[in-house]
């Protein structure tokens, strides 16, 4: 199962229609909780994501709708007795909102949070995910985008296993040794199998246009960005360090994105296809206009 549960989608301010960020992206056993910002903790019971299913937490930046359900999360952690090690990313720069986010109230600390301050642009950390990226956005604070990158593997050809004997425990064996001594024939790996290209996902909240965020969105199956105003406000969004549905799009389409995911709109907002239509006009392939407690799958391998 690979997916996003979107838990909240409002910039700044909760709103009667928007719960202020949250992300949960389920990724075969890994769960990765980006941005938890107010009612986090509320939305994830109505979206049915359980604290162990939290694997690692992600910040962007130390805005407040981007961090503030920290503390419920954190103690949620202990008070379910989540019982495996839990990774949070955030930038080193905002060390001492994070600790005072993490200990806001006095709880009993019994789960296992293991603090990884993301310093600078580079990988973080490599695990049965693949690879998980951070780079450094634009924006009044400093702010991180992360990306999660699979290696790319092999897709197991049945018709062809089939006709050499492979069958059982000698499928993961050839896997495992990459050939295999099948009645004194050498069977190799390439010959019942064909390349199978990793899934990539990509999440950049709070930024203006930059290099990183075009790195960041490059060959993304999923990419989750910043949509927080409409192109009529482009100088406002650039000031305030955000970004247009219209450019959002445009990074998508020069990336060769293959669903885009929109969110962190402006309360300013209350006609959702608005960013859809501006949206399409420059990006040809999947558009969701996220919209609190709605699901995503992460587009199946090519």
């Amino acid at each position: 199962m690979r997916e996003l549960v979107v838990l909240g989608t409002g910039s700044q301010v909760p709103s009667r229609e928007r719960t202020q960020n949250g992300y949960f992206l389920r990724w075969d056993d890994e769960g990765f909780l980006f941005d938890p910002g107010e009612g986090t903790q509320r939305q994830m019971l109505y979206a049915g994501v359980s604290a162990g299913a939290i694997t690692r937490l992600c910040v962007t930046h130390f805005h407040g709708d981007h961090c503030l359900g920290v503390p419920g999360i954190v103690q949620r952690l202990s008070l379910d007795g989540v019982s495996h090690a839990v990774h949070a990313h955030y930038p080193a720069s905002g060390q001492t909102y994070f600790t005072r986010l993490r200990y806001a109230a006095s709880f009993f600390e019994r789960a296992e949070l293991l603090e990884e301050p993301v310093e600078d642009d580079g990988l973080l950390s490599v695990g049965s995910f693949g690879q998980l990226w951070a780079r450094r956005l634009e924006h009044p604070i400093e702010s991180f985008g992360y990306q999660l990158i699979e290696p790319d593997g092999r897709r197991m050809l049945p018709d062809k296993l089939a006709a050499v004997g492979i069958a059982g425990p000698a499928i993961g064996q050839l896997q495992q040794a990459g050939s295999l001594d099948v009645d004194g024939r050498v069977i190799r790996i390439e010959d019942v199998s064909e390349p199978r290209p990793g899934q990539r996902f990509a999440f950049v909240m709070d930024t203006r246009l930059c290099d990183n965020v075009l790195r960041l969105a490059d060959g993304a199956d999923l990419l989750v960005i910043e949509s927080t105003y409409l192109s009529s406000e482009t100088e406002l969004a650039r000031r305030f360090g955000h970004l247009t549905a219209r450019q959002a799009a445009r990074v998508a389409a020069e990336c060769g994105v293959r669903k885009l995911v929109l969110t962190h709109f402006s309360q300013r907002y209350l006609e959702p296809e608005r960013f859809h239509e501006e949206a399409a006009a420059e990006f040809s392939g999947e558009i969701v206009v996220a919209s609190d407690l709605s699901r995503t799958v992460v587009p199946s391998r090519r």
